[in-house]
């Protein structure tokens, strides 16, 4: 994946904006919460700061302060911290309120939005390499539209000269297509004495960020501009932003399986994988898969078409057909579908089979045991090699409690068979078809419970 090629920057705190509501989601959840391609926004936004090896990572948490910082201790990007601003008065009001938290030894600042899921380690280290002995760096973008944006003007050595916004641009500002990124990297004591000297003299009525590039400029400080690509710096401001962010960064983590790891993916357009999923080289993805959480697909194994795996580990060369799993574990060898779910607590050892309509829940399956077809298998321990044939059932609850049902390894429970659990079929031991089984069945025993069949000659006639 996109790497910083220089992670060891312990002199530098990054500053990460995460305190606003976000009223265009029209949402109860807070902006920075939001999730996308495996993360939330700010989840993206740390992790894209975490290679780069910064000293100290403060993120301003104010809306839902307390769901954020969970969140941001969650990520566990090392030096993070949470601080709060308690009135949203504008970005340069969310620095200010960050700057006691700075640690002792930080000399420059990095200050990123936490609404950015797109941002990329290599650019964040292109910010920190433009600043190497100078007072700051920003990062912009130039666009094809840029209305609305504040523009960059430089000068003529090619370092910033102004910011100017949109609305207050001349005709001949408005038609350069550079505009602020919103990020920036500033050492640190510039970076408090132009915060010390911002002003709330604005139609918002708020202390702004860029306000501290005007200021170093108009001191005659140089501040360096690279420019990004305007997809990595993109900030995402409601739920279509989302959802288009989303595809890119699910397109990256596909072209890197792909060209990095050796993954064959058949149809990227309609396979989702999250960016925190793991596939390993030589592994396939049919059509229709979604691969979701920790997921991780091992070598050689296939998955698809029409599969969606959350948290879910599947073993190399396995086989996963048209599936619902979450939180299940899939052997070595194992084969798995179609039109199978296997619930929470899934455990399926090598070469096993769950096969097609099959229900599993709380269920270690051990090595080469089978449940072809059409059973429901929860909260159950099924030995190696034992065959579970279809229309079985463990009844685990009877309406007030779970209980256990153990099935020995070798052993063989017929067609529409009902296990009442508690109970155990001992290894080897035989169930007849149909039978409702309450006692345990003892080693290599065959167990018969059901009714003797009666017929009735003529009955159809007399009737």
């Amino acid at each position: 994946m996109d790497q910083d090629p220089n992670p060891e920057r312990g002199d530098v705190a990054a500053i990460v904006l995460a305190a606003g509501k976000g009223t265009r989601f029209r949402s109860d959840v807070a902006k920075v919460l939001h999730r996308t391609a495996g993360r939330s926004l700010v989840g993206h936004v740390l992790e894209a700061l975490r290679p780069l090896g910064l000293g100290q990572v403060i993120v301003v948490v104010g809306h839902q302060r307390e769901d954020v910082e969970a969140e941001v201790a969650a990520v566990g990007v090392p030096g993070s911290v949470t601080v709060v601003q308690g009135e949203q008065r504008g970005t340069g009001h969310a620095v200010q309120v960050a700057l006691p938290a700075l640690r002792e030894g930080i000399d420059r600042v990095v200050i990123v939005p936490g609404d950015t899921p797109l941002l990329t380690a290599a650019t964040l280290g292109s910010l920190l390499d433009a600043a190497e002995g100078g007072v700051a760096a920003m990062l912009t973008a130039v666009l094809d539209d840029p209305t609305g944006y504040g523009r960059v003007l430089r000068d003529g050595h090619g370092a910033v000269d102004r910011i100017v916004e949109h609305r207050d641009a001349t005709e001949d500002e408005r038609s350069v297509g550079e505009i602020n990124a919103g990020m920036y990297l500033v050492a640190r004591g510039p970076l408090e004495d132009a915060l010390s000297r911002i002003d709330d003299r604005n139609v918002q009525g708020e202390l702004y960020v860029t306000d501290v590039v005007q200021i170093l400029t108009g001191d005659g400080q140089r501040v360096a501009a690279v420019v990004a690509d305007e997809t990595h710096v993109a900030g995402v401001n409601d739920r279509w932003q989302l959802a288009a962010a989303g595809a890119v960064l699910r397109d990256r983590h596909l072209a890197h399986l792909a060209a990095e790891v050796g993954v064959t993916i058949d149809d990227p357009a309609s396979t989702h994988v999250d960016v925190s999923v793991r596939v390993d080289r030589d592994a396939r993805l049919l059509p229709g898969t979604i691969l979701e959480g920790s997921t991780v697909v091992g070598e050689r194994a296939v998955v698809g078409p029409n599969s969606h795996l959350t948290d879910t580990e599947v073993g190399p060369d396995a086989t996963v057909h048209s599936t619902r799993a979450d939180g299940a574990a899939i052997g070595r060898g194992a084969s798995v579908g179609p039109f199978t779910h296997l619930r929470a607590g899934t455990r399926l050892g090598a070469d096993t089979k769950a096969g097609a309509f099959v229900e599993t829940k709380n269920a270690d399956v051990a090595d080469g045991a089978k449940v072809p077809h059409l059973a429901y298998v929860g909260d159950a321990t099924v030995g190696a090699g034992a065959n579970i044939a279809c229309g079985v059932i463990t009844v685990n609850y009877d309406g007030r409690t779970k209980s256990h049902t153990t099935i020995g390894a070798g052993a063989f429970v017929g067609c529409d068979v009902s296990l009442i659990a508690p109970v155990t079929v001992g290894a080897d031991a035989y169930v007849a078809a149909g039978s409702v089984v309450t006692d345990d069945v003892p080693d290599g025993a065959l167990a018969i419970a059901r009714s003797r069949q009666i017929t009735k000659e003529g009955w159809v006639g007399e009737r």
